[in-house]
């Protein structure tokens, strides 16, 4: 449905509700007058207030009133924001929480589903209060209790890492949707600060939504949010912190121009979500990404900004894809083909190719590619059309969602968060409290021995929480056996493996036209000649609950072979109101390479990273059994012709401190 918004420029919100009058009446009082000489004593105490504040207060930089101005080539002008924000609404607690009956949340109100809807009309498992707690990770970022769905604006500021998230704080089901926050110093372990903005002004009345977090040349910090007002269209806010100098970021100003941004022409009020992190052009404006669509095909619509408060929308989206429905939660930014580090949002040369991510609203799954940007067109152009956004690779073929990525301006490096949603029952996430995890914080590179695809991989302070490492060399495991690893109860672990087949048995093989699917082809119980093998994690003595994650090579009647990354789901858990999918893809493998795993395992979330990175799968388990002590772990080889050759280093892991 076409809409009828004008989006020239800021102001014409004619369609919108206005603002309420917040301006206050200048107080009518005389002034007192002052005798020349204590005008002449407050002066020089203020001038000598001054001088000391600039020695000793701030070594930092400015931390006075935010001013975000005007920036033009790089130079800023007058023109400050006021703190006074406007006039609020009432923002209250809903009451009592029920599950969901019949519809998914979140489809009414113009976002993605939000609710397991694959569960309505089973019967619920009689969960225990035991294996709830269970449930609980030991060293993924969440919140203490209730909902929480996608990361918002994270960014390293003043040495602190903050993460936001859309949370619920009054209960464990999506809807009253505000921005949590946490600040780190290592990505690990984490500290709760006060929600950082809830939907009290007209233009966010329905939520304060995804957004993210740009920092200026000067250090300072803008963030912009989508907004759903207060009849439900989608606009995009500006918001800022009320002290730069408070490294933690504790309050937030929402700008009282509000909103800087409405859906333009044709697009719909509830289909314009989402601003990226801007970069700079090189005429000295920033640019900014917006996901859309326009019927079936997705898109990204490019804004045009000298101060964040105005915008001028380019004429050509920046990329779109026909049949990929409503793009969300777009990110955009270079990747180096050169060099190892993570390069910032506005870095653009002849040595960089440029990820285009988007989060499918129809599959709800993460897609990206890798091409080529034109800055003075404002377009962007994949490398290969045949694996576009949403047609192509994905960041990660489980559970993966409404993911986020930023520069790490301090380890020059990317880093992504991503949802990872429950797959349970609402009825299970309201009796346990809370609901929805963090994926650890991954590293983002091009991967350049491909060229094709990314490497992701957990950021390296998650090895400080190893403990306990018990190395595994050169375990023969013949076809058809499984083999019982002696590691101590397996529900937090770090797993790294490698695999080994000979040669003389891939060359013996008969290829074969039959095509092998993660998903459809009968999972780590079906057998073939070179797979299945790999490890059961979650998995109890008699094996009657496990969570095989595993590789499975194919070879071609041409004699090509084709190697599968896959976790499956069928059999780990008793419980019948879980999800149980197979997951998987195919991983590239280069000529000399050793199949390698790395497999994090805590509690309910498993992830794991193929290839050093270049598939990765996440999943979240329910066992009824294999918990807590009762939680092993084996290595198996369900392959008919090959013997699998396989070393692995095992560590238990400490859970990390998160602070309420």
């Amino acid at each position: 449905m076409a809409s009828s918004w004008n989006e020239s420029t800021k102001n014409n919100n004619n369609n919108l509700t206005p603002l309420l009058d917040g301006n206050n009446k200048e107080d009518e009082r005389p002034a007192k007058r002052l005798r020349p000489s204590r005008i002449v004593f407050l002066f020089l105490a203020g001038f000598l207030a001054a001088g000391l504040f600039v020695a000793f207060g701030d070594r930092n930089g400015d931390c006075g009133k935010i001013s975000l101005s005007r920036y033009v080539g790089g130079r800023m002008s007058s023109g400050s924001y006021s703190d006074q924000p406007a006039t609020k609404t009432t923002w209250t607690s809903p009451g009592r929480i029920t599950p969901a009956e019949g519809v998914p949340r979140g489809l009414a109100e113009g976002v993605s589903a939000k609710s397991s809807g694959h569960l309505f009309g089973k019967s619920p498992f009689s969960w225990t209060n035991r294996l709830l707690a269970w449930q609980r990770t030991g060293f993924h970022f969440q919140p203490k209790k209730n909902w929480m769905n996608d990361p918002n604006g994270p960014l390293l500021y003043k040495g602190w890492y903050h993460f936001f998230y859309q949370y619920n704080p009054f209960g464990a089901i999506w809807g009253n949707i505000v921005w949590g926050h946490a600040v780190s110093k290592d990505l690990i372990h984490w500290r709760h600060l006060p929600i950082a903005m809830v939907p009290d002004q007209w233009y966010d009345a329905n939520g304060v939504w995804t957004g993210s977090a740009t920092i200026l040349p000067d250090g300072k910090v803008v963030m912009l949010y989508t907004g759903s007002t207060n009849e439900s269209v989608q606009v995009q806010n500006l918001a800022y912190p009320a002290d730069p100098c408070d490294p933690l970021l504790v309050k937030w100003v929402k700008y009282p121009g509000n909103p800087v941004l409405v859906p333009p022409p044709g697009i719909h009020h509830k289909d314009f979500r989402d601003p990226t992190t801007a970069w700079s052009t090189k005429d000295g404006k920033w640019r900014i990404t917006i996901g859309s669509k326009l019927n079936k095909t997705g898109i990204s619509l490019v804004y045009d900004t000298d101060d964040f408060k105005t915008y001028r929308l380019l004429n050509e989206v920046l990329h779109g894809v026909p049949g990929t429905g409503m793009w969300e939660c777009v990110d955009f930014y270079p990747v180096s083909r050169v060099g190892e580090n993570g390069l910032d949002t506005s870095y653009n040369d002849q040595t960089v190719k440029h990820v285009m991510k988007a989060s499918l609203d129809d599959d709800r799954n993460d897609y990206y590619a890798i091409g080529t940007y034109d800055p003075v067109q404002g377009k962007w152009v994949p490398d290969d059309p045949t694996i576009d956004v949403g047609i192509g690779m994905r960041y990660d073929y489980g559970v993966f969602y409404a993911s986020k990525t930023f520069y790490d301006q301090e380890k020059r490096r990317r880093i992504l968060w991503g949802w990872i949603t429950e797959t349970d029952s609402e009825a299970a996430d309201i009796a346990k409290g809370w609901a929805s995890v963090q994926g650890v914080p991954r590293t983002v590179l091009l991967d350049q021995k491909t060229g094709s695809n990314l490497l992701q991989w957990p950021v390296e302070e998650v090895e400080k929480l190893r403990l306990n490492l018990k190395s595994f060399d050169n375990v023969d495991v013949k076809p058809g056996s499984i083999l019982p690893l002696d590691v101590g109860s397996a529900s937090q672990l770090d797993i790294v493996a490698e695999f080994g087949i000979e040669k003389e048995v891939l060359n013996l093989v008969n290829g074969s036209d039959e095509e092998y699917i993660c998903s459809s082809s009968g999972g780590a119980s079906q057998r073939g000649a070179l797979g299945p093998f790999g490890l059961l994690v979650l998995t109890n003595d008699d094996q009657s609950e496990q969570t095989p994650v595993y590789f499975y090579i194919a070879k071609g009647t041409d004699g090509k072979f084709k190697t599968f990354f896959c976790t499956d789901q069928s059999r780990s858990s008793k419980a019948n109101d879980v999800r149980k999918t197979i997951y998987g893809s195919t991983v590239p493998v280069l000529d000399g390479e050793k199949l390698s795993m790395r497999i994090l395992v805590d509690h309910s979330i498993v992830e794991g990273f193929a290839q050093g990175g270049r598939t990765t799968i996440t999943s979240r388990i329910y066992p009824t059994k294999a918990v807590y002590d009762d939680a092993k772990l084996f290595l198996f080889n369900n392959a008919t012709q090959a013997n699998v050759n396989a070393s692995l280093r095992i560590w238990q892991m400490s859970s990390s401190n998160i602070k309420v």
